[in-house]
């Protein structure tokens, strides 16, 4: 079926929910599994009077470390082969889309997995959406977990315990 995945990390439920999703997949299909953690830091904050850019560097590094670290454990527990990566968008060059497929590429990705936010309207006119940009430009098939599904899913299993409202 695949023989190598990626999925992209951030931080976010949804995306954890599409690293879980990749995991089951990789598991049945054996594959090697690449959850990937993108650190984009905004030009403007280079050009900043008097703001130290290395503050959030680190803090996007020190992220990066965290969702690397869990994802590698999910997938240790879950008996899948491969690891998490994390890289360094270009700041001219590269956005967080180019920057998943020119990974996904060199990793020979026959599947790429990530998570969308759902951002509607005006948000999504403004912020774009990285999802609907790796879809445009990948050479290989992807799989989106729209943020939805985990939403659906939490009310199921609140649902199913008892739980009439979901706190969020």
């Amino acid at each position: 079926m695949y023989s190598s995945i990626l999925v992209a990390i951030d931080g976010s439920k949804t995306a954890s929910h599409a690293l879980d999703t990749s995991i089951r997949l990789a598991l049945d299909s054996q594959a090697q599994l690449m959850p990937l953690y993108v650190i984009d830091l905004p030009v403007m904050v280079y050009d900043v009077p008097g703001f130290d850019p290395s503050i959030m560097r680190d803090a996007y590094f020190e992220e990066r470390r965290l969702l690397c670290v869990e994802a590698q454990a999910k997938m240790i527990t879950a008996g899948v082969q491969g690891i998490a990566r994390s890289v360094e968008a270009s700041l001219v060059a590269e956005d967080i889309a180019h920057c998943i497929v020119r990974v996904a590429a060199e990793f020979n990705a026959d599947l790429i997995i990530m998570g969308t936010h759902g951002r509607r309207g005006v948000r999504r006119l403004v912020l774009g959406s990285v999802a609907e940009r790796v879809l445009r430009i990948a050479q290989c098939p992807i799989l989106l977990i729209p943020s939805r599904t985990f939403l659906r899913e939490s009310a199921t299993q609140a649902h199913a315990g008892g739980v009439t409202k979901i706190a969020g």
